[in-house]
């Protein structure tokens, strides 16, 4: 089910474009309403949430797909905490389809995938350990990257239960938005992948936008 979203970019209180293969680490108020746009399409957004109280409570992919019944994401989805905690809910999506299960590129999976000498291409890992080196107010430390969800990543279950990757679904402009429920910590890597179709072999800029409590 896909919804637009009533709220206009220009009246957004903190706007930033996350360049290709950047990161974006910043805190969302409670209430905020939160969105990550896909400005020229068929780009991925790996994002990790966390509790601002208590980094030590985290998005949990475990709980939220168990909640659910689904293990992709969409309008109305909630995403679960750790200790089972509302942390966000989906209430616009002009997208319709975000995995919880492919988990974040890294040099390692990048050799075990495709070759060893993929080992030097930068990932979305490599932007997270960057964005917690350079922003140490946040508390957060290399065990704290764990579960992720793939904002605008197709990744098919097979037959056998395996997964496999594909073209996005997204397109220009389009859009998922989020309300905090509890005060996060929101990490994202504007994914760099050139290994599989879920950038197009071509990462491209995310906006990341935020309104006030409505």
């Amino acid at each position: 089910m896909l919804k637009e979203s009533v709220l206009a970019p220009d009246t957004a209180t903190y706007r930033k474009v996350v360049g290709a293969g950047d990161y974006w680490i910043g805190r969302v108020a409670k209430d905020q309403i939160f969105r990550i746009v896909d400005v020229e399409g068929n780009q991925a957004a790996d994002v990790l949430f966390f509790s601002a109280e208590d980094p030590a409570e985290r998005y949990s992919a475990v709980d939220t797909i168990r909640s659910q019944g689904n293990i992709y994401l969409g309008l109305g989805s909630r995403l679960l905490s750790t200790e089972c905690k509302l942390m966000l809910e989906i209430v616009a999506d002009t997208v319709g389809y975000h995995d919880t299960l492919g988990g974040a590129c890294a040099t390692e999976s990048n050799t075990v995938r495709y070759a060893l000498d993929k080992r030097t291409m930068h990932a979305c890992r490599d932007s997270w350990l960057l964005a917690i080196a350079e922003h140490d107010e946040f508390k957060l430390t290399k065990r704290d990257i764990t579960h992720n969800i793939n904002f605008f990543m197709k990744v098919p279950v097979t037959p056998e239960g395996g997964l496999t990757f594909a073209d996005g679904v997204s397109g220009p402009g389009k859009y998922v938005e989020m309300r905090a429920c509890m005060d996060v910590i929101v990490l994202l890597s504007n994914c760099p992948q050139l290994n599989n179709p879920c950038n197009g072999y071509n990462p491209t800029p995310l906006e990341v936008l935020v309104w006030d409590a409505i």
